[in-house]
C-alpha cells in the first residue's frame, strides 16, 4: 500500500468529517434560524425543502462535470462553499441573504457528496477491501460533535455567528491544505475494459450507467433515507407525545442513534471484509426493521429508546455499501453512477419526513413508525445487487489498482 493512497484516504477521511459537522451545525440549529430571520411556520418548509432539491441539482450536475473535471477538484472548490454558506446563514440578517446562503449550501453540499463518494469508492477499489464504511464512520464522528456544538450554542444562547465561526476557521483551512493529497482514480480506459452493465443487466463492455440496473440501489438509497429522516425529525416528537418522555429525555434518542451509527460503522468494514457485503447489508435491513417494530410497539420510552438505537446499527450500513455497490456494477463510470445514486439521497430525505408526519396525522404515530419498518425490509431482497461482480481476472473480489488510482490531486 503506498504512501500516496494512506494520504489520500486520511485527507478523505478529513473532508467527511468536516462535512458531518457542518451539516450537524446547520440541521440542529434550525429553530435558531427560524427566530433570527424571522420565517413563519408555513415559509420554513420551503426553505428545508430547497436545501435538498438543489443538492440533488448539484449531485446532477457533478456528474457531468466529472467528464471534465476529476472529482478532487470539485471537493477541493465545493467544501469550502459549504463552510462559508454556512457561516452566511450564521451571519446574515435578511431573508433573502438566507435564500441566497442555503441556496449555495444546497448546491456545493450535492456536489459535495458526490464527489467525496467517488473518491471513497475509487480508493476502496484501489485498497482491494471494504473501507468505505470507515469514511461515513468518521462523517458519523463530525456530526456528534457538530450537535454538541450546536447544544453548546443553544445551552449559552450565543448567536449562530459566535457558534458557527470557530469552526469555519479551524475547518477551513484544514480542509484546503488537506485537499493536496486527495486521490483520484485513472485510467478509464482500462476500467471499461473490465465491463460495464448493459441494459440487460448483464455484464458487457464501453457501456455507461444503465438506470435499470442501478435502479435496485437507487431504491435502497432512498428506503435507507427515509428511516434516517424519520429518527431524526419524529424521534423526540414520538417520545414525548406518543411515550409520554420528558422533554430532556426526548432528545437522547437521536444522539443514541448517532452513536450507534458511529459504532456500527467502524466495526462495519471488518463484518464486510469476513461474511461479504450482501450478509451485511442483510443483517442491517433486519436490525433496523427490528427497530422500527419495537418503536411501534412499545410500551414506553425506554423500549423506545432501545428500539431507535437498533435502527442506528442496522441502518448505518445500508448507505456506504450502495455507494460501494455502484462502483462495483460499473466500475467504467463509477464516477457517473455514484453521482446519479446520490441523489437518492435527497429523495429519501424529502420523502421520509413529510411521509411519516402525514401518516400519524391521518392515522398514528405508532403506525406510520411500520412504514419505514417495510420499506428498510425490502432492502433484504435487493440485497444481491450488493455482490461482488464478475471481472476478467475470474471470481467476484476487489482487486488492488494501485496502478490505477495511485496519483495525487496535485499530479503524484
Amino acid at each position: 500500500m503506498t504512501e500516496v493512497l494512506r494520504r489520500g484516504r486520511a485527507s478523505l477521511a478529513l473532508s467527511f468529517f468536516a462535512q458531518g459537522v457542518a451539516f450537524a451545525l446547520l440541521v440542529t440549529r434550525i429553530p435558531a434560524i427560524q427566530n433570527r430571520y424571522g420565517v413563519s411556520d408555513a415559509l420554513l418548509p420551503v426553505f428545508l425543502a430547497a436545501v435538498p432539491i438543489l443538492a440533488g441539482v448539484g449531485s446532477v450536475a457533478t456528474e457531468r462535470l466529472v467528464k471534465r473535471i476529476p472529482p478532487s477538484r470539485l471537493l477541493r472548490w465545493s467544501q469550502p462553499v459549504v463552510l462559508l454558506a454556512l457561516l452566511g446563514v450564521g451571519a446574515g440578517d435578511q431573508l433573502a441573504v438566507l435564500g441566497f446562503a442555503l441556496a449555495l449550501f444546497g448546491l456545493a453540499v450535492g456536489a459535495l457528496d458526490a464527489s467525496m463518494n467517488m473518491l471513497g469508492v475509487s480508493l476502496q477499489r484501489a485498497y482491494g477491501r471494504s473501507i468505505m464504511l470507515s469514511f461515513h464512520a468518521v462523517y458519523s464522528l463530525g456530526g456528534i460533535l457538530g450537535a454538541s456544538l450546536a447544544w453548546a450554542g443553544a445551552h449559552w444562547h450565543l448567536a449562530l455567528w459566535v457558534s458557527y465561526l470557530p469552526v469555519v476557521l479551524v475547518l477551513l483551512p484544514a480542509v484546503v491544505v488537506g485537499s493536496r493529497w486527495y486521490v483520484d482514480g485513472k485510467g478509464d480506459e482500462a476500467e471499461a475494459e473490465r465491463g460495464a452493465v448493459s441494459d440487460t443487466g448483464e455484464v458487457g463492455r464501453g457501456e455507461g450507467v444503465v438506470f435499470r440496473a442501478l435502479l435496485p440501489l437507487c431504491l435502497v438509497m432512498t428506503f435507507a433515507y427515509i428511516g434516517d429522516s424519520t429518527v431524526s425529525n419524529w424521534s423526540a416528537k414520538y417520545l414525548q407525545d406518543v411515550l409520554g418522555s420528558s422533554e430532556q429525555l426526548a432528545t437522547v434518542p437521536y444522539n443514541v442513534y448517532m452513536v450507534t451509527t458511529l459504532l456500527g460503522r467502524a466495526l462495519g468494514d471488518l463484518g464486510v471484509r469476513r461474511f461479504g457485503a450482501v450478509a451485511v447489508v442483510r443483517v442491517g435491513a433486519l436490525v433496523a426493521a427490528a427497530g422500527f417494530a419495537v418503536v411501534a410497539v412499545a410500551p414506553g420510552a425506554w423500549a423506545g429508546m432501545g428500539g431507535f438505537t437498533l435502527v442506528g446499527l442496522g441502518l448505518c450500513v445500508l448507505v456506504p455499501q450502495t455507494f460501494a455497490a455502484a462502483g462495483r456494477l460499473f466500475p467504467g463510470a463509477s464516477d457517473a453512477a455514484v453521482a446519479r445514486l446520490n441523489v437518492f439521497n435527497y429523495v429519501g430525505f424529502l420523502i421520509g419526513s413529510p411521509l411519516v408526519g402525514a401518516l400519524g396525522d391521518a392515522w398514528s404515530y405508532r403506525g406510520a413508525m411500520s412504514v419505514p419498518m417495510v420499506l428498510v425490509l425490502v432492502t433484504f431482497v435487493y440485497a444481491r445487487s450488493f455482490a461482488p461482480q464478475p471481472d476478467r481476472y475470474g471470481g467476484g473480489h476487489e482487486r488492488p489498482r494501485t496502478a490505477d488510482v495511485g496519483r495525487g490531486s496535485n499530479g503524484v
